[in-house]
């Protein structure tokens, strides 16, 4: 296995995207690993033979609360370990990480928490980021090569958001927000699409409301994150914002291992 292929999805509900064709989408596609957020489905309805029959070995972490968050991992590879949730139960209840091992690579599934339906979600949010900062760290001490793919909820610099001007005191643009992202990757990460394509107006993330896809009116909120001990390893990187099955598109990252 000199590569692996990774994707990364927010679903927004897993039985909402494969009504809208998700399915077939993949089915032309070689991907090893696909980590998924926002299932929004508890294994008593979220029917995990239908990516047996694409060869996948589904791992899932869904929410306590149903309908709501959740995580899970799509795996040709089967892995050494499957680890669910950090360890922290607020966090864990809300399916919020999972994470397989394979050989000496780690590869997690994150959901950061949205802060945008008020200040209590928001306060949410910010301990979570400090929270899961430690752990990642902790965690990064155990397993030197590790991947955090997933849906951060914040879009880093002006370039990943439409209109950084009316957006700096949004849930997801905040000052503090952004300057976690760079403490995080200046801590040891690295960006793995901007690694590869530093040009603007390239989004995962659009509005449902006022035409935002068709416009591009867009925020970059999914990342797949790369400890540096993996830059050289970096192969390719991309978005593929044709790929219309959620209000995110999917992030891809093509590693040698």
């Amino acid at each position: 296995m000199p590569e692996i292929n990774i994707l990364s999805y927010n679903l927004n509900g897993v039985r909402a995207a494969i009504k809208n064709g998700l399915l077939d989408w993949l089915s032309d596609k070689s991907y090893d690993v696909i980590c998924l957020q926002e299932i929004k489905a508890d294994d008593s309805v979220f029917d995990t033979t239908v990516f047996d029959k694409l060869g996948y070995m589904c791992y899932t972490f869904p929410a306590v609360k149903k309908g709501y968050s959740g995580v899970a991992i799509l795996t040709k590879i089967k892995p050494d370990n499957v680890v669910k949730g950090c360890g922290i139960k607020a966090y864990d209840d809300e399916g919020r990480n999972i994470r397989i091992d394979i050989g000496d690579v780690s590869i997690m599934s994150a959901y950061f928490p949205s802060g945008t339906t008020g200040d209590e979600r928001q306060g949410v949010k910010m301990q979570y980021l400090d929270a899961f900062f430690d752990y990642i760290h902790r965690l990064q001490a155990e397993r030197p090569k590790l991947l955090i793919c997933g849906d951060y909820n914040i879009a880093h610099t002006e370039i990943d958001i439409h209109n950084p001007a009316a957006n700096k005191d949004t849930s997801g643009f905040k000052p503090e927000e952004r300057a976690w992202m760079t403490k995080f990757f200046d801590s040891g990460f690295i960006d793995t699409f901007r690694h590869i394509s530093p040009d603007p107006h390239q989004y995962s993330w659009w509005s449902y409301r006022a035409n935002s896809r068709a416009n591009n009116k867009g925020w970059r909120i999914d990342y797949i994150s790369a400890t540096k001990n993996l830059k050289e390893n970096i192969i390719g990187a991309a978005m593929y914002q044709d790929a219309v099955h959620s209000d995110h598109c999917p992030v891809y990252l093509k590693l040698k291992v």
